[in-house]
């Protein structure tokens, strides 16, 4: 499973990559296999205003539904209107073009308390 040093994860699976004061958010390979083939993705709207751990969206998968909570809080900035036309990319590259939206962070510190990718690891062998 492909995990990358570079990111930051949650325990509801999503990560985020930093640049700037901006986060760029989606969610793992390990969810996207957990989900199965993606179908559609509700975003939130451009500049809506989010908080750390609560709902930003949906992935409508062709088993379920799941809801994407924000990692972080701050300003939706972007979205990546490519997946609104081709949901399966979030399947076949979750960590890159399958990317979901981007947030101007108000608070640099909640990333302190995202997983690292070793600890990630850790997590999916045991989670608790």
């Amino acid at each position: 499973m492909n995990i990358p040093d570079e990111l930051r994860y949650t325990k509801d699976h999503e990560w985020i990559q930093l640049a700037d004061g901006i986060a760029t958010v989606g969610i793992t390979e390990h969810a996207q296999g957990e989900l199965g083939d993606i179908v559609f993705v509700e975003f939130p709207e451009l500049n809506d205003t989010v908080s750390k751990d609560d709902p930003l969206g949906t992935i409508e998968a062709v088993k379920t539904v799941a809801d994407l909570f924000a990692p972080v809080s701050g300003e939706v900035v972007e979205i990546n209107e490519a997946i609104e036309d081709e949901p399966e990319r979030v399947n076949s590259d979750p960590h890159g073009e399958g990317w979901l939206v981007k947030i101007k962070l108000s608070n640099t510190t909640e990333c302190d308390s995202l997983m690292s990718a070793s600890d990630y690891t850790s997590f999916l062998e045991n989670p608790a």
